[in-house]
């Protein structure tokens, strides 16, 4: 009879200390789907560009003053400066002889051009299929559905017409050029904006000046293409709650760069993946900035090749 109760204690005692075991060994995190749900629902692909609207266009128009019309893209070249292993290549081809016997002295001639390219050179938009979190992206679409389908191809991102915002970051830190490390948060996104007297509203697109591009873009293209000042993870969650449509700067890649540990293109992440809003890359903002142009019609219309998920863009500025 002892034997049998020095049986069922020793059964009770391991029992109970595999169940103390098993609650204090950390169990992994419950797998949530919810950090890619839109608002607009399970069909949208478009993300914050539903906050675009006619009476937002008629609004932004309002802000045109002086007509002066401002080219925010640069030149795509084979010399560009582009992140990591782009390459632009362009070859013109002379067209066929005419037959000048049948068009008589017209004597027409011609050139046609092969491009082969990264279409994320030069000035640019990112579309929603370029970057995602663990083979996921926007609103949930899977990397197989982006790279078998035209799910989240910049070929249906809208024409993008709408009040635009510029925040000259130089300004804020009293310096021409800002530096590696100098990274703006909400906290250095607001003090700037109270500063210079700006807002951001519900559709905006928000541009920042660093001077990045006038101090290295030609004097130091592997600097330029490599590291950055730039919007942190918090600024990006700020501009998001905003509702802003699109956010961009004078530098390669928008976010601070190297990027922080353990979150390697976090901004990307937090805008294209997370909350449905474009980021612009390498735009031109020096005369904005000289200018003094704070707010601005902002015009974009993206060229229509099927299959991108970024392109080369030439944004407008009218003020």
């Amino acid at each position: 009879m002892d034997f049998l109760k020095r049986l069922l204690m020793a059964a009770c005692l391991s029992a109970c200390s595999e169940s103390a075991i098993a609650q204090e060994t950390p169990q992994p995190p419950e797998h949530k789907e919810s950090w890619w749900d839109s608002p607009w629902g399970e069909a949208d692909r478009l993300g914050n560009v539903n906050n675009l609207s006619p009476e937002g266009v008629k609004k932004a128009a309002g802000l045109v003053k002086t007509g002066k019309v401002y080219a925010l893209g640069v030149p795509t070249a084979p010399e560009s400066a582009a992140y990591g292993t782009r390459k632009y290549q362009v070859e013109r081809q002379p067209g066929p002889d005419a037959d000048y016997t049948s068009n008589g002295s017209q004597r027409v001639t011609a050139f046609d051009e092969r491009i082969v390219s990264s279409m994320g050179i030069g000035t640019q938009i990112d579309g929603f299929g370029h970057l995602g979190v663990d083979h996921h992206y926007y609103n949930g679409v899977t990397g197989k559905e982006v790279a078998t389908s035209r799910a989240l191809q910049t070929a249906d991102i809208p024409p993008i017409v709408t009040r635009g915002v510029l925040i000259d970051m130089t300004r804020h830190y009293a310096k021409p050029m800002l530096e590696v490390g100098d990274n703006y948060s909400r906290a250095e996104i607001e003090a700037a904006m109270k500063a210079q007297g700006v807002t951001i509203g519900k559709g905006d697109v928000v541009l920042f000046h660093t001077g990045w591009m006038a101090g290295k873009m030609a004097s130091d293209k592997d600097t330029y293409r490599s590291k950055e000042p730039g919007l942190t993870e918090d600024g990006a969650i700020f501009l998001a709650d905003l509702g802003v449509v699109a956010v961009g700067s004078d530098t390669v890649a928008l976010e601070a760069l190297p990027s922080p540990p353990g979150k390697t293109f976090i901004v990307h992440q937090t805008f294209l993946a997370k909350r449905g809003i474009h980021v612009l890359e390498t735009i031109d903002t020096n005369q904005l900035a000289a200018d003094r142009r704070h707010e601005f019609l902002f015009v974009l219309g993206i060229p229509r090749f099927v299959g991108t998920v970024q392109m080369v863009i030439n944004p407008v500025a009218i003020s």
